[in-house]
């Protein structure tokens, strides 16, 4: 199993390292994939996911890079696939989409979208962003993408357990979140998920804070590697294990 690092906020007088010192520094110790959350209006500030990925991009080489995950009931589709066209552009067959229905009002406050209807606007855009990936047109409206862009990147679905099943059938993989949901209950969603044919499966925002025993999250990334999730990504809050510590975990 590979492990990923969920950049965190860049907000503490402490944090002297820039984002793109942090991607570098990642990728030198030999971390698989760095990744990049969405969130606003919740009181701290994080860097835009599409900004976040172009600047990791333009100073790494080997890591994967993903959103994990972008609200898409947040976005008109195909101003949403520009962003897209426009980040593959730069991180070349690097990146990878994760997708999701959102689950905080505040981010939809924010944009003035509707966060009650998020579930099922969320289906409906999907279904208009990849056909819009695959093509660059919706309607009349064309982007006319680069050759090499055109089609998309992987898409997978972000959830905490529900819709695996579509994740399975409809998306490239599935990201689990380790945030809202316990071992058992991400265990349980990913039998269902590989039980409907879903193949590759991430496990993301482990979070690492000063409480953290190296022996515990050893064996639970362990766990995780056992019932058939391909990667693991970790979120480093203050006061958590050193990156040097966490990578060497798994070897």
């Amino acid at each position: 199993m590979k492990l990923g690092v969920l950049l965190a906020p860049l907000n503490t007088p402490e944090q002297s390292d820039t984002l793109a010192d942090q991607a570098r520094a990642f990728e030198a110790m030999g971390f698989a994939s760095l990744w990049s959350a969405q969130a606003m209006g919740r009181g701290f500030m994080m860097t835009d996911p599409f900004i976040a990925l172009a600047t990791a991009a333009a100073v790494t080489q080997t890591l994967t890079l993903g959103t994990a995950v972008l609200q898409l009931p947040l976005y008109a589709p195909m101003e949403l696939a520009h962003r897209i066209f426009s980040l593959q552009q730069v991180c070349g067959d690097r990146l990878i989409l994760g997708l999701g229905a959102g689950s905080t009002a505040a981010d939809f406050t924010i944009a003035e979208k509707d966060y009650r209807q998020r579930f099922t606007n969320f289906e409906a855009l999907a279904l208009k962003l990849k056909a819009i990936l695959e093509t660059g047109r919706e309607g009349t409206r064309d982007h006319k993408p680069w050759q090499t862009v055109l089609g998309g990147p992987p898409l997978y679905l972000g959830s905490w357990g529900a819709g695996v099943q579509s994740a399975a059938h409809h998306f490239d993989g599935w990201i689990a979140s380790a945030h809202y949901r316990g071992f058992e209950q991400i265990v349980a969603a990913q039998k269902t998920y590989r039980a409907h044919g879903g193949e590759r499966s991430i496990v993301s925002t482990l979070q690492l804070t000063q409480d953290t025993d190296l022996g515990a999250l050893k064996a639970k990334l362990e766990a995780y590697r056992d019932c058939g999730f391909a990667e693991a990504v970790v979120m480093f809050l203050p006061g958590a294990p050193k990156p040097e510590q966490v990578i060497r975990l798994l070897n």
